[in-house]
Formats: C-alpha cells, sequence, structure tokens
C-alpha cells in the first residue's frame, strides 16, 4: 500500500520553483486583466488633460484591445521559438516600460501609440498564466491552479475601475500607468528566477505559418475595431466601419482556411473539434461576452441613471471583487465534493439568477439593487472560470496546451469584444424603442399629462397658486415649457432603466442556455 503512495506523492508534488513560477504569472495576468478596465473610470480625465477630443480619447482603449487580440492567439508558437523564459521577460519589462510611457504621455498620439505596445507587450501574460498553471502543476492540482487564475481574472475586473476611480479622484489619472510598475518589477523577478533557461529554436521563424499570422492579425484587428468604433460611427453607415467588416470577413476566414490546411499551424485550430475543448471554449465565448458586457453596462447604468462619479462607482465594485477572490479557493473543494461538471452548471446558473435579479430596474434601483446582483453573479462567475479552465484542458496532451491556452484565452477576449459591442447598441436601440411607447402614452389630451403638469408647473413656480389655474396666463408659459422638458427627460429616464431591465434578461438567458449546455459536457474523457 506506501509502495503504491510514494510515486502518486511524487508526482502531486510541486517544487518551490514552480510554485513561484505560478504566482508569478498570476501576478501578469492579473496586471494584464486590470490594465484592459483600469482607464474606463478616467477616460474625461485623460482626454481633458490631453487635449483630446471624444473620439480621440476612445482609441486609448480601442488601441490596448486591438495590440492584445493580436498577440494573445500567437503566444503559445512565440514560446516555441524563443522560451517561455524570454518571452514572459520581454513581456513583462515592455509592459512596465510602457506602462511609464503611458503615465508621461504629453499628447494624445503618444499615449495611443503607447497603449498598442503595452497591450501588445502585456497580450502574452495572460494566456501564459494559464499555461503555466497547466503545464508545471499535475492535474491534481489544475483546480487550485485554476483558482488563482480565476482570482487574477476576475478580480482584476473589479479592481481596475475601483482602483482607476480612486487614484484618479484622489491623485491623477497617471498614477493609473504609475500602479503597473512595482508588480512588474516583481513580475521580472520572480520569473527571472523560477523560469529554467531553454535554447531557442530560431529555425522556426523560417517556417513560421506567416500566412496565418497576418490572416488572423488582419482579422481580428479588424474585428476589434469594427465592434469598439461600431457605434460611435453609427456602424454600417461609416466607409471605415463597412471596411472594417470586410477585412475582418477576408481575414479570419483566410486564417482558418490556412491553419485547418498545414501540417505545422502556428494555432492549432483542430482542437476544438474535441467534444470537451470545443464545448468549453463555445460557452468560454459566450461567457466572455457576458460578463464583459455586464462589467461595461454596470458603470454606465450608475453614471447614466444615477448620477455616479468614478469613485462612486469604483467603490460599488469592491464587493464583487471581495466576493469572487473569497469564492475561487472555495470551489475546488466544491469540485471534490460534486463535479467538475456540476460545478460548471450551478455557475451558470448562479450567474443567470445574478442577472434576472436586474429585470426590474426602476429609479430607486441603485447600489442597494446593483450590488447584491453583482455578488450573486461574482459567485457564479469564479465557479465558471475555475471549473470551465479544467475540463478544457482534460484529457490534452502536454504538447498541445499552448495553442489550447491561447485559444481559450482568444475566444473569451474576442467574445468579451463582441458582448461589449452588444450591450451597448443594445441599450441604444431600447431606449429609443421604449421612448417611443412610453411617449405614445403621453398625449396633451391625456388627464393624467395635464394633472402632472399642473404639479410640476407649480412646484416650479416656488410660490401658492391655485392649482387649478397653474396653466392660465402668459406668466405660465416658461413654467410649461420646463415642466415639458421635464416629462421629456423623466420619459427617457424611465426608458433608459427598461433598456438596461431588457439588457440583463438577455444575459441571463444566455446564461441559462450555458447551464443546459453543461449537461452536454463528459464527465470524464476516455
Amino acid at each position: 500500500m506506501s509502495a503504491e503512495a510514494k510515486p502518486e506523492e511524487r508526482t502531486d508534488s510541486v517544487s518551490l520553483r514552480a510554485w513561484v513560477a505560478v504566482l508569478g504569472g498570476v501576478v501578469g495576468c492579473f496586471m494584464a486583466g486590470m490594465n484592459v478596465h483600469v482607464t474606463n473610470a478616467s477616460l474625461p480625465d485623460v482626454r481633458g488633460s490631453l487635449g483630446a477630443s471624444f473620439e480621440e480619447g476612445s482609441w486609448i482603449t480601442t488601441a490596448y484591445l486591438v495590440a492584445e487580440i493580436i498577440i494573445i492567439p500567437m503566444t503559445g508558437w512565440l514560446v516555441q521559438v524563443f522560451s517561455m523564459r524570454r518571452v514572459l521577460m520581454v513581456g513583462t519589462g515592455g509592459f512596465v516600460l510602457f506602462s511609464i510611457l503611458c503615465s508621461m504621455a504629453p499628447d494624445i498620439d503618444t499615449m495611443i501609440v503607447a497603449r498598442a505596445l503595452q497591450g501588445a507587450f502585456g497580450g502574452v501574460l495572460i494566456p501564459l498564466s494559464f499555461q503555466i498553471i497547466v503545464t508545471e502543476l499535475p492535474p491534481s492540482r489544475h483546480p487550485f491552479g485554476m483558482a488563482l487564475f480565476a482570482v487574477a481574472n476576475n478580480v482584476a475586473q473589479a479592481a481596475g475601475p475601483s482602483l482607476g476611480g480612486w487614484l484618479t479622484e484622489a491623485y491623477s489619472w497617471r498614477w493609473i500607468f504609475y500602479l503597473q510598475v512595482p508588480p512588474g518589477l516583481l513580475l521580472l523577478a520572480a520569473i527571472g528566477w523560477s523560469t529554467p533557461r531553454t535554447p531557442a529554436a530560431f529555425d522556426k521563424l523560417r517556417s513560421g505559418d506567416w500566412g496565418g499570422i497576418v490572416a488572423m492579425a488582419l482579422g481580428l484587428s479588424a474585428l476589434q475595431i469594427m465592434l469598439e468604433e461600431g457605434e460611435r460611427k453609427d456602424w454600417f453607415a461609416s466607409p471605415l466601419i463597412i471596411d472594417a467588416a470586410v477585412v475582418a470577413l477576408l481575414g479570419l476566414v483566410a486564417f482558418v482556411v490556412i491553419e485547418l490546411r498545414r501540417k505545422d499551424p502556428f494555432i492549432n485550430l483542430r482542437l476544438l473539434a474535441r467534444y470537451n475543448f470545443g464545448l468549453a471554449s463555445l460557452m468560454q465565448f459566450t461567457f466572455g461576452a457576458v460578463v464583459f458586457g455586464v462589467v461595461f453596462l454596470v458603470p454606465n447604468y450608475f453614471a447614466e441613471a444615477h448620477g455616479y462619479n468614478a469613485e462612486q462607482i469604483g467603490l460599488t465594485m469592491i464587493p464583487y471583487g471581495l466576493i469572487q477572490f473569497v469564492m475561487s479557493f472555495a470551489t475546488p473543494r466544491l469540485m471534490r465534493w460534486t463535479s467538475v461538471r456540476a460545478v460548471i452548471i450551478l455557475g451558470f446558473v448562479i450567474m443567470a439568477a445574478g442577472c434576472l435579479m436586474n429585470i426590474h430596474l426602476d429609479g430607486d434601483a441603485a447600489a442597494n439593487v446593483i450590488v447584491p446582483s453583482l455578488i450573486v453573479r461574482g459567485v457564479g462567475q469564479s465557479f465558471i472560470v475555475v471549473a470551465l479552465g479544467v475540463m478544457a484542458v482534460e484529457g490534452l496532451e502536454k504538447s498541445e496546451l499552448g495553442s489550447a491556452s491561447a485559444l481559450f484565452s482568444t475566444v473569451r477576449n474576442v467574445g468579451g469584444a463582441i458582448g461589449i459591442a452588444l450591450a451597448s447598441q443594445f441599450v441604444v436601440e431600447r431606449e429609443k424603442f421604449h421612448a417611443e411607447r412610453i411617449g405614445e402614452a403621453v398625449t396633451l389630451f391625456s388627464a393624467a399629462f395635464q394633472e402632472r403638469m399642473v404639479t410640476l408647473v407649480g412646484v416650479l413656480r416656488h410660490h401658492a397658486v391655485d392649482r387649478h389655474t397653474a396653466l392660465q396666463g402668459s406668466a405660465a408659459a416658461p413654467y410649461r415649457a420646463q415642466a415639458l422638458s421635464l416629462l421629456d427627460r423623466s420619459v427617457h429616464h424611465e426608458a433608459l432603466l427598461i433598456s438596461y431591465s431588457d439588457a440583463f434578461l438577455v444575459a441571463g438567458i444566455f446564461m441559462l442556455v450555458c447551464a443546459v449546455g453543461g449537461f452536454l459536457l463528459k464527465k470524464r474523457l476516455t
């Protein structure tokens, strides 16, 4: 009995060097993930300081996301060519360097270039964190490793707006980027000590899948630009969006054809044909769209519907991050008590419940309604990130994990980009629709309308006026105009609340569909 236990103990043991590498990767993942959202609450301050227009300011985020989404799929191939150590060291060093340049940017052009390069170098950190976990840790430790990965990903989403808003209000938006330097230097030290030196394979550069890389870069970057700029450019009324859509379609089709025809593609799309990995990737795509979309909607809801400032929005996101921190570490134990598949299904059901808690928003539904739903979604999100990552890589060969981690991260980010674009456009269109429907009921001949006008004019005049004669006489004309304006704003505010409710309803439905899809996952691969 003891003789059988010894090999198992050796298999499950993890060296200090491996743990430092894993924790270093988690720090890098947190930095890169937080940096996507950290500027969201501070963009007005950044634009004002750099003298940028609204459209120019939007590229502060777009440039980062475009560069990141190009690099993430290439990460596995870059590791094969240059080694894990070199890619991590260069990626981290470049990320820190261009974070400093973002902090010191004197104008908007410098900021956009620095953000693009920051995204390019930081793009390797998220998939490599996933790859380090599944390669350095034995399968029995994957749940705990995925818990660390979940903390890095999920808490970063909440910490980004919170830290960004607080630093901007308390100090300056430039401190948002200085914040990246200390953990970046710590990560460099961890990589230098824990990651072994391995020779590079520069010969792979000559035989590289350059056609696939170029097609992917063009397709994904055009898709990201189309999604980021679509609403601001009125979608297909803009030549830029039409051109981007054409390039995205041609580039991505060419990318898929090239990768499936090559014997040695830079990213193995055939992994999507593996039953569990393919289904988990589809669920990851949908999950990314909902999570990124909801994380985008919540700050906008607080700002538009309740007039919250950046610091107030950041404070409301703190419970969302704290609950994910706790539940991510509780998830591996739950997986041992039940099963990986059961936790995935439970996670999607809880996520759906958290979204559906917000389908009846009204003027009183501020932090008292949104924060409890954020906490519920945080629980479900923790379950999904940990368990879905474990399920996706189960049964894959070690040589396939580089492509698997890059693919899994890519589908989440692409889903997230689509989710943000759709959520934003959905709220805009539904707000118009509901404003028209509500407006149809508000007519000059309606008794309710006339009564409301009497009340509003009486309030606006600020002195005792007979409520039955408030609308008579020329003296009441200015107050009637103000009252009509207030009613119009009230109609649009009510329509806005209903449109956000609709968005949360759709998000909840998609999460329930994923919960049903969880039953199709195979518990164990043969």
